[in-house]
């Protein structure tokens, strides 16, 4: 296995009416390229903010984050984790985040040439995505009140994965949408993990954790345990099992 992503010692504090508190703690973690890592736990453990941190989005208050081509991200200024951010990094958040004001097309053009000079092949990538996950031609220039919540975050997820990161990273992606919603949204983060997409993915629920294969279950800002899976070939009761019990073993 590659590592492409490793934590060392990661710290992240706040500090709330004067007091101080801890969210991540001395957190080691290594991210393999072509994984989807599932990250688990309690409300409160630190998920999000174990993400955030790992793609740049935000700070972490001590340790460091090292990135397969020996950057520390850490230790980068927010111009320089901007610039990373654009190369190595896509993001799929809970709330979908298009901008009202662009059209469908114009939304994932917008992440794409942020990182690409070819405008040709960048429209090329983003149509042959869109179609991929079910928006069609007629789509494109609807603005995002006009979707579903469903094709919506299909174009964030789109959006997301436009620039061909290194790593993708999903904050309960299918939080707020439908069952089979939902299933269209994992069924195409899947099929980019089948293209070696690595995802790194924040998930309470255990239909969303079926897909990766492995799962790290966080609690009180440590790593509590790690159960590694087979890579997913469909639902099946075993593996559903597999991962209650290793849930009810960690204490979910």
């Amino acid at each position: 296995m590659t590592s492409i992503l490793k934590t060392n010692k990661l710290c992240k504090s706040f500090s709330t009416g004067g007091i101080q508190q801890h969210v991540l703690k001395n957190l080691d973690l290594e991210i393999y390229q072509g994984d989807f890592t599932v990250i688990m736990g309690p409300s409160g453990g630190g998920k999000s903010t174990l993400l955030y941190a790992l793609s740049g989005m935000d700070k972490p208050t001590l340790g460091d984050i090292i990135y397969e081509n020996g950057k520390n991200i850490a230790k980068m200024s927010e111009n320089e984790l901007a610039d990373f951010r654009g190369i190595n990094a896509g993001f799929v958040f809970q709330q979908i985040y298009l901008v009202d004001s662009m059209a469908v097309l114009d939304n994932v053009l917008l992440s794409g040439l942020l990182n690409s000079k070819d405008k040709a092949e960048t429209v090329k990538r983003a149509k042959k995505l869109l179609t991929t996950v079910g928006i069609s031609e007629t789509d494109y220039k609807k603005f995002p009140n006009q979707l579903s919540g469903g094709e919506a975050q299909r174009v964030a997820v789109v959006r997301a994965a436009i620039h061909q990161p290194k790593i993708l990273f999903a904050d309960e992606p299918t939080g707020a949408l439908n069952s089979q919603n939902a299933k269209t949204v994992l069924d195409i983060l899947t099929e980019f993990n089948n293209c070696d997409q690595s995802i790194v993915m924040v998930t309470h629920d255990i239909n969303s954790a079926l897909r990766g294969n492995r799962i790290i279950y966080l609690k009180d800002g440590r790593i509590e345990g790690e159960l590694k899976l087979d890579r997913y070939s469909g639902e099946n009761e075993k593996r559903k099992n597999q991962i209650k019990e290793f849930l009810n073993e960690a204490g979910w």
